[in-house]
């Protein structure tokens, strides 16, 4: 553990809980979103679960906002926190919000290749969630951010290749816009996992 951490860990452990919590939460969220799609029955309920994970992230959010005006030191700088929280909340955001669109647009199977996207995202989020927990071991860390940004890399990849097909394949114009639409919420929530991991890697640099 670097020696700016081992100062401020013991007193602010708190935020460091939180952020862990609020990670593990995320990656709960994905793994419900690649369950649904894997076993498409049921979807509203399931789609209803998900929320319910999304709204415990809003709740540690606050939490973690709310200790953030309530501490005079914190273990590292506030725009860091402030960063960190708000892109971690983005992320199980837009697995709601990807959910929550196979019931807003009826859809009534998922389109092959989907559950690829998915599956990518929920691996995103796991190392998300072993990059927090790793957060006060430098090089652990950093290998989580190394890994987070090749899987958005492959999640770009794979969207690019389901939108082409979906041209390809799909006649209907509204289904067109539904699936792409579908396609690239996925892929930007994966962008946001990266985006959390470039907070990460700045804290750690900063507090090297």
């Amino acid at each position: 553990m670097s020696g700016f951490f081992q100062r401020f860990l013991p007193r602010e452990k708190d935020f460091f809980v939180l952020f862990e919590r609020q990670a593990e939460n995320i990656a709960a969220g994905a793994a419900a979103f690649s369950n649904m799609l894997e076993h498409y029955t049921g979807v509203p309920e399931q789609v209803q679960t998900i929320k319910a994970i999304e709204h415990s992230g809003d709740e540690i959010t606050h939490q973690i906002f709310r200790k953030l005006n309530q501490t005079f030191v914190t273990p590292f700088d506030r725009e860091d926190i402030h960063e960190l929280c708000g892109t971690m909340d983005d992320v199980i955001d837009l697995i709601d919000a990807a959910a929550n669109r196979f019931v807003l647009y009826r859809i009534e199977k998922v389109r092959a290749g989907t559950c690829e996207l998915s599956k990518v995202l929920n691996l995103a989020t796991m190392e998300l969630s072993a990059a927090i927990h790793a957060i006060t071991s430098p090089t652990k860390a950093l290998q989580r951010v190394i890994e987070i940004n090749r899987l958005e890399n492959e999640s770009d990849r794979i969207c690019r290749i389901l939108i082409a097909q979906l041209f390809e394949e799909e006649k209907d114009p509204v289904t067109i816009i539904k699936w792409k639409e579908i396609y690239e919420v996925i892929e930007t929530a994966v962008d946001k996992c990266e985006d959390v991991s470039n907070v990460i890697e700045s804290v750690i640099l900063k507090n090297a």
